[in-house]
């Protein structure tokens, strides 16, 4: 059930693991995309704005929570590729105890302090409540975040891309069911659909988890391997911590830029919110590439093919570019098309919201292939495991973000706000780029005799997991 991507061509090895992790993805965003729609036209642009406002507080939170469980799994994948399966079984086991500590921790800390985080944010007052209510209940959520992504992402670092998928499809199915339930039987308003979607992903983790335990054998752990082991915990910390911290400064940008959103009114951060689960769901390709490039180095630095690092960039590069045009033309012809699935056409704004929606959009697509580079080199990086350069890249989104949020949407208004995404992106990749060749000339610097090695060979003198940090 696990698949070696140390061997073969890049190109095709990452196109096939990368489609089910884009089926995966997509699932993921549907459930989000039929919350906003049913919020959008069965409660009223007021209760989308609601949801919108909290989009980037939910990204600073939840973002974090991903990106911890994505670094996680990054010393299960190179002890894979190393052929070291009784330590890749202690690090998984280390990796559970480390997140139900950050999931108690998050939870405790999030419920206190979100009402105050809306207030800084200048959350408008008529829809502060529903905002409130919407964040509390996803931030309730956060150990359903950690189960079911942890679980997914260690699966994934085994080669094995389409058994996350299965559970995602499971997870959109309930979730649907439940908005309708929720919100248009038991009329729970945006409580309904926060609850949907925690119920949904508690239940897919949870199915994940007895799935694990029965199909994958390589897991099964000795009593010794499921000891507490501060060592691997330390490793375990340096991978995910700078990940998850990636992903929240990040959002401290997205944070800023919304705060700036929100003072210029409830519509404008409908706009936002509508353009915004479009170019979500637009940009998962670019997520499904990075995560599996995040796979694809794990393994290949643990087998010492330092060799297959560059290439691979390369190659999935290329289906980058490609998808970013064929993207880019499609949204050309469609924008408005899409922004009207979230509005309601008996609104008296809807013609000014579509129109909003639709430029932000069509921005958001010119950049998306910047937007590839960001997601397929980051991911690289932290996989080969070098995790404290997403730190950095992250403070260069950040710093763009809030540039634009702070200066320049109050002086030139919304278009400002639609560019601020892309001059992130530009802004990280001038640094990631440069970073990545320095990442594998380091590698090559540190183990000069075996690079290019047979995976036989490799796995005589494995890398040791952060040694090369």
């Amino acid at each position: 059930m696990t698949k070696n991507l140390t061997t073969g061509s890049p190109m095709g090895l990452i196109a096939s693991f990368a489609l089910p992790t884009l089926f995966g993805m997509l699932f993921q965003q549907l459930y989000n995309l039929v919350d906003t729609m049913i919020v959008g036209k069965l409660l009223g642009s007021a209760a989308l704005a609601a949801v919108g406002s909290t989009g980037s507080i939910n990204f600073l939170v939840i973002g974090f929570c991903m990106g911890v469980c994505n670094g996680f799994a990054i010393p299960v994948a190179q002890r894979l590729g190393a052929n070291e399966p009784s330590k890749m079984r202690r690090y998984a086991a280390n990796a559970a105890r480390l997140s139900v500590l950050f999931a108690l921790v998050l939870t405790a800390v999030t419920g206190l302090l979100c009402r105050q985080i809306l207030t800084i944010m200048r959350t408008p007052a008529d829809i502060f409540h529903n905002a409130y209510l919407y964040i509390f209940i996803i931030f309730m959520g956060i150990p359903a975040t950690f189960l079911y992504n942890l679980l997914a992402g260690i699966i994934r670092s085994l080669g094995d891309s389409k058994t996350p998928v299965y559970f995602l499809a499971l997870s959109s199915v309930l979730n649907i069911a439940l908005d309708f339930a929720l919100i248009l039987g038991v009329r729970l308003g945006v409580a309904g659909a926060a609850i949907a979607t925690v119920a949904s992903q508690a239940v897919s983790g949870t199915a994940c988890l007895f799935y694990m335990r029965k199909k994958y054998p390589i897991l099964r752990m000795t009593k010794e391997e499921r000891r507490l082991d501060l060592h691997s915990c330390g490793v375990l910390c340096s991978m995910g911590i700078p990940m998850g911290l990636q992903y929240s400064i990040t959002a401290i940008g997205s944070i800023v830029l919304q705060s700036s959103v929100n003072a210029l009114g409830s519509l404008y951060v409908a706009a936002v919110a509508a353009g915004g689960k479009v170019y979500q769901l637009l940009a998962c390709p670019f997520d499904a590439l990075g995560a599996t490039m995040s796979t694809y180095c794990g393994q290949n630095v643990g087998a010492c093919k330092l060799d297959r690092l560059g290439q691979g960039i390369r190659s999935c590069s290329v289906l980058g570019l490609g998808y970013s045009v064929i993207a880019f033309c499609a949204i050309l012809r469609f924008a408005p098309q899409c922004a009207l699935l979230f509005l309601d056409p008996q609104e008296l704004d809807v013609i000014l919201l579509t129109q909003l929606t639709t430029r932000y959009i069509v921005i958001q697509s010119a950049f998306f292939f910047p937007l590839s580079l960001v997601n397929i080199i980051r991911f690289s990086i932290q996989g080969m495991g070098f995790s404290t350069f997403a730190i950095l890249s992250g403070v260069l989104e950040m710093a763009a973000r809030t540039v634009v949020g702070l200066m320049l949407v109050p002086a030139f208004g919304y278009t400002a706000a639609c560019f601020a995404s892309p001059a992130a992106w530009v802004c990280a990749d001038l640094f990631l780029v440069p970073a990545s060749a320095f990442c594998i000339a380091r590698l090559r610097r540190l183990y000069p005799n075996r690079s290019g090695e047979t995976a036989a060979d490799a796995q005589t003198v494995p890398l040791r997991a952060g040694a090369h940090r």
